[in-house]
């Protein structure tokens, strides 16, 4: 008999994701709806909510008769007549790799709820930085054993997470795809992938870093830890210590579970500067390439670190083990902070710092430390960042990566 897909296992699974996408559906209804009617179908229907948007339009236009002024519109540069919308396709790579091989269920079931959430985080805090709120999120989760992939543990736990990192971020999960890939897939193996659709909320304009200037002030926001990236080093690693990834750390924490923290969600950070009025001048997701990021403007410029925040355990103990210098550190993982958002004035920036600190509860504790960190100089004619802290420099001759 000639080979077959098996589509319970596969069926078996869709019918679960789309009770979990079910279970989202008043997320985003500020924005919009997702009728329940469509869910399973091979095309999914948002009914995007255009009434703000008409709003700002005719606040603008009598604004320009001089009879209002809207200050949100005004302020933050929006086009009257114009949606600004993001489309991104991102995987989460081989984060969900680092783990022993003999957790227990529960252990398993703790471990892909935390990987859901990094599922949410690695596409939508890309989203964030140039002002977007995420509206829809799909899942694309290639195998070729879907009987062993989409375990108990993992429909749990993986979508316990997933669900909960939506209702954070306010964002729908739509649609997805599940296929089985005998020859493209490694055994027991998982890729997880998707695509986030955005877009600026009525009245605002997307956040553009070719409106970073000299002068302007640097914030750092903490992470969870390495978030989504590193981990090819962070493997390795594991292979080394002496009870590799139960190894513990100082604190008595296993080093697969200190790995795999939720990633931090910005999206509602981004969003809650924005109402408050400020109009970041670039925002850059500290990822892979580590603090390289911060100096990803194709200007000139230097970024002079002058504070820092706290250095999470997970890192020094890497640094530690590994042998990696702090110059090596700070060039692969985000060193503890996880997002950089640029302002032009102190004031902005102390304001971002505050902002930060009245945040609902992620991760099991309220609020985001943010730091005022530096500010932007001249480059003298080259890209740099300057991590006095550390007496690090980072050269831009190595970094290739502009916008």
């Amino acid at each position: 008999m000639i080979d077959r897909i098996n589509y319970t296992h596969l069926d078996n699974a869709k019918n679960a994701f789309i009770q979990a996408s079910r279970s989202t559906l008043d997320f985003a209804k500020e924005f919009g709806f997702c009728p329940d009617s469509t869910l399973g179908a091979s095309s999914n229907v948002f009914q995007l909510d255009l009434k703000p948007f008409l709003s700002a339009l005719t606040s603008r236009a009598v604004s320009s008769q001089g009879v209002h002024q809207s200050g949100s519109v005004i302020g933050h540069g929006a086009s009257p007549d114009s949606l600004s919308i993001t489309l991104i396709p991102e995987g989460l790579g081989t984060a969900d790799d680092a783990r022993p091989d003999d957790l227990s269920s529960d252990e398993l079931v703790g471990f892909w709820h935390e990987i859901g959430i990094k599922t949410v985080a690695v596409m939508t805090n890309d989203a964030a930085s140039s002002g977007m709120q995420s509206i829809l999120i799909s899942l694309y989760l290639p195998s070729s054993q879907p009987e062993i992939v989409f375990s108990k543990e993992f429909m749990t736990g993986f979508l316990g997470g997933f669900v909960d990192g939506c209702r954070i971020v306010k964002c729908v999960y739509f649609s997805g795809e599940t296929p089985q890939l005998k020859t493209k897939i490694y055994p027991g193996q998982l890729d997880i992938a998707g695509a986030v659709f955005g877009l600026v909320p009525a009245g605002l304009a997307p956040i553009k870093s070719s409106e970073l200037k000299v002068g302007d002030y640097i914030v750092m926001v903490e992470s969870s830890g390495p978030h989504e990236n590193g981990y090819t080093s962070l493997r390795d690693l594991a292979t080394r210590l002496p009870n590799g990834y139960r190894t513990k750390l100082p604190s008595g924490t296993e080093y697969w579970s200190a790995l795999n923290r939720g990633s931090i969600l910005y999206t509602p950070l981004i969003q809650a500067i924005l109402k408050h009025g400020i109009m970041p001048t670039s925002i850059e997701p500290i990822s892979g390439h580590g603090w390289q990021k911060l100096m990803r403007n194709r200007e000139n410029f230097g970024y002079v670190i002058e504070q820092m925040l706290p250095v999470p355990e997970l890192f020094g103990f890497v640094q530690e083990q590994s042998g990696l210098s702090v110059k090596e550190m700070i060039s692969t993982f985000n060193y503890g902070a996880g997002y950089t958002i640029f302002a032009r004035t102190k004031a902005d920036a102390d304001a971002i710092v505050k902002i930060a600190a009245d945040m609902p509860e992620q991760n099991g504790r309220k609020g985001l430390r943010a730091v005022v960190a530096g500010q932007v100089v001249d480059g003298k004619g080259e890209r740099y960042v300057e991590v006095k802290p550390l007496g690090v420099r980072l050269g831009g001759d190595g970094f290739t990566l502009k916008k």
